[in-house]
């Protein structure tokens, strides 16, 4: 990239950056975003620009191949059911012994490359309250409840506690575990739990971090996918298994106030400017048009 190129980008970035300082992001962290150092140093380098540049970012970390790397060595099963791990006793232990891990990790690699951050748990400050997860599975025409053993559904967020961090100049970087009646501790699907978050705080953007490029159709990337469509997608078997939460998640949080959410490929060093910062984007942005009150989010100024 010569000079004027490397200009030409900042400049295209400038009214974003204008129009997102004070602004919230939340961003799912996770994938193989999490395994190679450039990865990390990129996604951590971004995490710090937007920061520096007004943006309060609260990032939420998974493990999810970390955590059946461990389960497997122990002689554990992996088993999902819709995208979600099934998690008994033994499991939500090792679980929450790779997040803790992971989550101390982040941290020190934010404060590395200038931010400062610091490490939470969804136990921290009860900041996220979790019930047992019921979940309903079709089956042959049949819809039957699946117990997921401790798989938390989040019943409540207190989105003061990230609050008080943001305003004391940290970035929150929290491990999706939650708290649960009589000390329970519930795995709470990484995704599932960022959304949940943005829309305590009324974000202006989710980002979820894949290890795909976005969302697809007839093996074509959607850089725009209406919530309706996105519905009738699920609905049809269009999205498979492993997309079906973060989707779910998106639609769940553009309901709660959340004004546009993105599912970008972790794979690609700075996805996350590149989604934010350019005209285009390189992921699929989930948006509700009947609340977004734009044509298309990918037209002009992204909304």
């Amino acid at each position: 990239m010569d000079l004027i190129e490397r200009a030409r980008v900042l400049a295209e970035a400038l009214p974003y950056i204008q129009r997102f300082r004070g602004a919230t992001f939340v961003i799912k962290y996770g994938g193989h975003a999490m395994l190679t150092p450039e990865l990390r140093e990129s996604f951590a380098r971004d995490v710090v620009l937007l920061e520096s540049v007004g943006i309060r970012v609260v990032v939420v970390h998974g493990g999810g191949p970390q955590i059946t790397e461990l389960i497997g060595r122990l002689g554990l099963q992996a088993n999902f059911v819709r995208g979600m791990r099934v998690t008994d006793a033994a499991t939500m232990d090792a679980a929450e012994m790779v997040l803790q891990k992971l989550n101390k990790e982040i941290v020190q690699m934010l404060w590395r490359v200038g931010g400062r951050a610091v490490g939470l748990s969804g136990k921290d400050g009860d900041l996220m309250i979790a019930h047992k997860l019921l979940m309903t599975v079709t089956d042959n025409g049949r819809r039957e409840l699946v117990d997921l053993g401790l798989v938390g559904e989040i019943e409540r967020v207190n989105a003061h506690v990230l609050a008080a961090f943001q305003q004391a100049g940290f970035i929150p970087v929290v491990a999706p575990v939650g708290a649960g009646e009589g000390g329970l501790t519930y795995n709470i699907n990484a995704d599932v739990a960022a959304g949940a978050l943005a829309g305590a705080l009324k974000a202006e953007k989710l980002i979820l971090l894949t290890d795909v490029e976005g969302v697809k159709s007839d093996g074509h990337l959607l850089h725009t996918l209406d919530a309706a469509r996105a519905r009738r997608m699920i609905e049809s078997g269009a999205i498979g298994e492993g997309m079906i939460p973060k989707v779910e998640c998106c639609l769940a949080a553009l309901a709660e106030g959340v004004r546009n959410t993105h599912i970008i490929d972790g794979r690609v060093q700075h996805s996350i400017l590149l989604e934010v910062f350019t005209e285009t984007g390189v992921g699929t942005e989930v948006i509700d048009h009947a609340t977004a009150g734009t044509p298309t989010a990918r037209a002009g100024e992204k909304g």
